[in-house]
């Protein structure tokens, strides 16, 4: 007996389906078959043919059988896709994910052990009659398999709900972490906008201190300035009284050595002669004035 490493049950599952294929393949054979006795039947009447009859006898037959072979194939992969759809169906029951290997079908070593399965097993007797049709794969229900996927199945769900507690912290603690980057650069860009703005005032201050370090330096030059002034204007003044009073001195003794000179002498008797003449003059003028 062939092995391909199953058990009884699932051996018996192939069987069925190779049966139910060698059925499908066997009808289609006939109905190709009844396409050539159709044909000898009802144009193969005649004893010669031409070229032209012969060649359209054949382009019919060959698109009949073509339409036949084409029908076969297309309904045999949608038959293994049924048959698919079951084992996918009742494996997603148990969460569990099958997985083909689509190189594996052209496996010639694999093939041939199929040919030969076929050929023994599937033709005894007494593997027919062991074997009753079921419509569809039975689910697993042994007992300890089904506690064990049970167990296994609670052991997932729980270790998901783990994991999706665990996402749901980490997912608060990413936001709060969002937050807090958000808060950072908020800060940052006002700490970098504050040090600017202190930068500015740092500069604006350096320049109101150089300003008043100027300013105080022109007040101390002006002040010194003014103090010399007024010195030199004391100083001055000092000087034009002394100056004033040595002038006054030598008037007065110019004045003093004018008056003892003969010209001043001379001059002085000819005012007084004048001064008596105009007495003189004056009293006789009055003499000839009217009265009021």
């Amino acid at each position: 007996m062939a092995d391909f490493g199953f058990n009884e049950h699932h051996q018996t599952e192939i069987i069925n389906y190779m049966r139910f294929a060698r059925s499908k393949r066997l009808l289609r054979l006939k109905t190709i078959d009844s396409c050539f006795e159709e044909l000898k039947d009802s144009r193969l009447v005649e004893d010669t043919f031409t070229v032209d009859e012969v060649r359209e006898m054949l382009d019919g037959l060959q698109m009949v059988v073509r339409g036949e072979v084409e029908m076969e194939l297309i309904n045999t992969a949608h038959t293994n896709v049924l048959l698919l759809r079951q084992l996918f169906s009742q494996a997603e029951k148990f969460y569990l994910r099958l997985q083909t290997d689509i190189s594996e079908l052209e496996n010639r070593e694999l093939l041939e052990q199929v040919a030969e399965f076929e050929k023994t097993d599937f033709k005894t007797t007494n593997k027919i009659n062991q074997e009753t049709s079921k419509p569809k794969l039975a689910p697993l229900n042994e007992g300890g398999v089904s506690e064990l996927l049970n167990k296994e199945i609670a052991r997932l769900q729980e270790e998901n709900d783990k994991l999706k507690s665990r996402l749901r912290t980490l997912e608060s603690q990413a936001m709060s972490a969002l937050d807090e980057k958000t808060k950072a650069e908020r800060a940052l860009k006002d700490l970098q906008r504050t040090q600017g703005e202190q930068k500015e005032i740092n500069n604006l201050e350096d320049t109101v201190a150089a300003l008043k370090e100027d300013y105080e330096r022109s007040l101390s030059a002006n002040a010194a300035s003014q103090k010399d002034l007024k010195e030199n204007l004391i100083t001055a003044k000092h000087e034009l009284l002394r100056v004033q009073e040595q002038l006054a001195l030598a008037e007065k003794e110019l004045e003093k050595k004018f008056q003892q000179t003969a010209a001043y002498r001379n001059m002085k008797e000819i005012l007084t002669k004048k001064n008596e003449q105009i007495k003189e003059i004056r009293k006789r003028l009055q003499k000839y004035e009217p009265d009021d």
